[in-house]
């Protein structure tokens, strides 16, 4: 019975975002307390589990996500990311531009929303190809790649930090096995991809290029941008492995713990980057604080989404059922890694939209993760590649990319659907081989 009314819950959770057009919020928030109900919960008690979920889901990520999309924004709108592509195109050469726009999708993407990134950098996609004369497919699809990788394996974006919270692992652990599993995934996806894809020819339209291009004088130095864009990961990264070669309870231990938690990092970042991109470059308080605003406004639906998410896991707590999907899950020979692949593949077919996919199959296979053993930091990597999987007309990426790049469905079919496929397989075989050296 509790199977069958999490099926029933799952298949209302896309027919309401799919068919109704409900809020992603408000259709978790629905299926939860129907879930909740069938299975014989108490009214008050159903209140009390959605505080309980929302609560415990949101106060470590409102810090996390707020100050993530913060430094995303300055790094975008001082013309950081402008720059990073620049520089890096300079570094590799014209023949690498393929690779230089790769990693300027990897390394904006690690701080910035995707739809925030592909807005700001697609269009500096289109003025590359036009100079250059390179495809826009073959130069758009490689850092899409990437900026779909950071999307769905790299904190602090949305799923791969809630993921991490919901299963306790450890996000300094979730960065570094993420950037191994995302090089290879960015490789096989971008450029290896590339050559064997349908011959495309993307005319974007004149009102997608670039409408804010900054003179070389406008631009901070190409070594302050790579700071301020990577300095979070450079900060948890390096706190992560220092640590795991120190005793604990140590003076230094404590002190590069504390710089090195997710939330001081971001922080430091932030403040980092307000002098060097912001002040340094002349730009006043007010201007960089409205920045900063105009960004934590933009993840309002972000949060109340994973608010909704948290708040479907919790009823699945309470009411008994990730204990009874757990025990059937338990039973089947496969691993559990391939388990939450699969589920998450499917509601990301059947919804659409990654981000729900992944939360939505975090409170299915929670139990997986509490009694098998398994690193939850490679359950969350896992679910992010599941997420990623067959993209299409349900996805608004899809629909972004088809716009932008001015292509038919068939086009986009063969182009984004096959890339996105091909990140959610190789995501999952670099979790799978990483998964024996753990």
């Amino acid at each position: 019975m509790p199977l069958a009314i999490v099926s029933l819950g799952i298949l209302f959770l896309f027919l309401f975002i799919v068919f109704f057009r409900f809020n992603a919020f408000i259709a978790f928030i629905l299926v939860a307390l129907g879930i909740g109900m069938g299975q014989g919960m108490a009214l008050e008690a159903l209140v009390d589990s959605l505080e309980k979920g929302i609560g415990n889901t949101l106060g470590f990520l409102v810090l996390i996500l707020g100050f993530g999309a913060m430094l995303g924004k300055l790094v975008a709108e001082s013309g950081a990311a402008q720059q990073i592509t620049n520089g890096l195109i300079r570094i590799f050469g014209v023949k690498n531009t393929r690779t230089a726009v790769m990693l300027t999708g990897f390394i904006v993407g690690i701080t910035m929303f995707y739809s925030v990134g592909f807005v700001i950098l697609v269009p500096l996609v289109f003025t590359v190809a036009s100079a250059t004369g390179l495809s826009l497919i073959g130069v758009g699809l490689p850092m899409l790649a990437a900026l779909s990788v950071t999307h769905g394996f790299l904190p602090p974006h949305p799923a791969p930090t809630t993921l991490s919270v919901l299963f306790e692992a450890d996000l300094g652990k979730t960065l570094i096995y993420g950037i191994l599993v995302a090089i290879p995934a960015i490789l096989i996806s971008g450029p290896l991809l590339t050559r064997f894809l349908p011959k495309v020819q993307a005319k974007p339209l004149k009102e997608f290029m670039a409408s804010k291009t900054f003179t070389s004088d406008e631009l901070p130095g190409l070594a302050t941008s790579l700071l301020a864009a990577l300095l979070p990961v450079l900060l948890i990264g390096s706190a992560t492995l220092a640590t795991s070669f120190m005793e604990e309870g140590t003076l230094i231990f404590t002190c590069i713990s504390f710089v090195g938690n997710p939330v001081i990092a971001l922080l430091l970042s932030v403040l980092f980057a307000t002098y060097t991109l912001g002040l340094a470059r002349g730009k006043n308080m007010d201007s960089i604080m409205k920045i900063y605003a105009e960004a934590v406004s933009g993840i309002t639906m972000v949060l109340l989404i994973i608010a909704g998410a948290g708040a479907l896991k919790q009823i699945l707590l309470d009411s008994g059922v990730s204990d009874y999907i757990g025990g059937l899950l338990q039973i089947s020979s496969l691993s559990p890694l391939l388990i939450g692949w699969i589920i998450a593949t499917l509601i990301r077919f059947s919804v659409g939209s990654a981000t729900v996919a992944g939360l939505t199959t975090a409170g299915i296979v929670l139990p997986l993760v509490q009694t098998t053993g398994v690193s939850p930091e490679l359950m969350v990597l896992a679910i992010g590649s599941g997420s990623l999987m067959l993209s299409h007309v349900n996805d608004a990426g899809f629909w972004l990319f088809k716009e932008y790049f001015n292509l038919n469905i068939k086009e986009t079919l063969s182009t984004w659907t096959v890339m996105e496929t091909s990140i959610g397989i190789s995501g999952l075989l670099g979790v799978l081989v990483l998964n024996q050296f753990l």
